[in-house]
């Protein structure tokens, strides 16, 4: 199993539709919950951030790679699709 970085804005609303899509997985499957995941505010973390190339939140990696990074016209139901994605990379060793 992998750790999944995942950077987000507190008033991002995709942000708030990927935080909702990590609970209900992880209220669906078990296995999920398993998963390390590092949450790094942007705002709080600027020092973190810089070490990574991304533009839009949420965005995820594993280890150095970027797995996810939003769409901005993307809505509850792509974004709930990538992070089981996601999620699913994590599971695998």
């Amino acid at each position: 199993m992998r750790k999944v970085t995942y950077f987000y804005i507190r008033t991002c609303p995709y942000c708030r539709h990927a935080n909702r899509a990590i609970e209900e997985l992880m209220a669906e499957d078990e296995s999920y919950r398993d998963i390390e995941i590092d949450r790094i505010c942007e705002e709080e973390n600027p020092d973190i951030v810089r070490n990574y190339d991304y533009y839009y939140v949420p965005c995820m990696y594993i280890g150095e790679e970027k797995v996810y990074e939003a769409d901005p016209s993307q809505g509850y139901d792509e974004i709930r699709k990538e992070v089981k994605r996601v999620m699913d990379l994590a599971l695998r060793d």
